[in-house]
C-alpha cells in the first residue's frame, strides 16, 4: 500500500487501500453482502477500527473476477493530451491518478472539454464507430466573422486529405462563434473543416457526448455517471 491507513476509516476507502476494489466497487461488494466485519455482514459507510477483522465472503472471490465497470465525465483542460504523451507533455492520467480507466476517443491537445473515461472496453466501438451516428457537440470560437455561407459549407461538407468532412448541424451563436454537432470522429475533424471554410480556430470545446453534458465541471475535474443519466447513455449505445 502506498498510503498508511489511519483509523477509523470508511470501509470502502479501507478496501480501496487494501487493493481489493475501487471505492465504488467496494460499495457494490458490500451492497451484495460479500464483505464481513467481525463475522457479520458489513454495512455501507461503516467506520473500520483497527481492532476490526474485515474479510470477504467465499463468493466474493468469484465476484471479483467479474468486472465492476465505472463511467466518468471528465473535463480535459487545454494543453493536456488525451493519452500517449511525448516528452514534456501531460496526459489525462496525470490528473486523474487512475491507471484502471481509459478515455473513449480523444480530444487534441489544444482543445478542451468533455471526454468520457471508463474501464469498459465494450463501449469503444459502440461509441466511436461513425455508423452509429452518435452526436458530439462543440462550442467553437474563430478569429474571423462567421456568416450563413460558412454554415452552408460546413453542413454541406469539406474535402480534406481525400476525406469529406461534414457537420450534422451548425448553429451560429455570435459574430465569431458557433455550435457544431458531429456524428463522425475523424482526426482533427473540426479544425480541418474550419480550415477548409477559411476559418481559424481560437477556442474549441466539446460540451456534449450523446446525452452526457459537460455542465458546470471545472477543467481537470470529473464526475461519475450514475442513475438515469447512465441508464439512458447505455441504452442509446445498445
Amino acid at each position: 500500500m502506498s498510503e498508511e491507513i489511519k483509523f477509523p476509516i470508511r470501509i470502502n476507502r479501507y478496501l480501496e487501500l487494501q487493493g481489493i476494489a475501487t471505492r465504488r466497487g467496494a460499495d457494490e461488494l458490500i451492497a451484495k453482502g460479500l464483505v464481513l466485519v467481525n463475522g457479520e455482514l458489513a454495512v455501507l459507510g461503516y467506520q473500520v477500527k483497527k481492532s476490526d477483522k474485515v474479510e470477504l465472503t467465499k463468493k466474493a472471490g468469484e465476484k471479483l473476477t467479474e468486472k465492476i465497470y465505472e463511467y466518468l465525465a471528465f473535463y480535459k483542460p487545454r494543453g493536456i493530451v488525451t493519452h500517449s504523451p511525448r516528452e514534456g507533455e501531460r496526459e489525462i492520467a496525470n490528473l486523474t491518478k487512475r491507471k484502471d480507466i481509459f478515455p473513449l476517443g480523444r480530444l487534441d491537445k489544444e482543445s478542451e472539454g468533455l471526454i468520457l473515461l471508463t474501464n469498459d472496453g465494450r463501449l469503444t466501438d459502440r461509441l466511436l464507430n461513425p455508423k452509429y451516428e452518435h452526436e458530439k457537440e462543440y462550442e467553437v470560437e474563430v478569429k474571423e466573422k462567421v456568416s450563413p455561407m460558412h454554415k452552408k459549407i460546413l453542413e454541406g461538407g469539406v474535402l480534406s486529405l481525400r476525406e469529406k468532412l461534414k457537420a450534422k448541424k451548425v448553429e451560429i451563436t455570435g459574430p465569431n462563434s458557433m455550435v457544431i454537432i458531429l456524428t463522425e470522429g475523424k482526426k482533427h475533424q473540426i479544425r480541418r473543416m474550419l480550415d477548409g471554410a477559411h476559418l481559424t480556430v481560437k477556442n474549441l470545446k466539446r460540451v456534449r457526448v450523446m446525452n452526457i453534458k459537460l455542465g458546470n465541471l471545472a477543467p481537470g475535474k470529473w464526475r461519475g455517471l450514475t442513475g438515469q443519466e447512465l441508464k439512458d447513455f447505455l441504452a442509446m449505445l445498445y
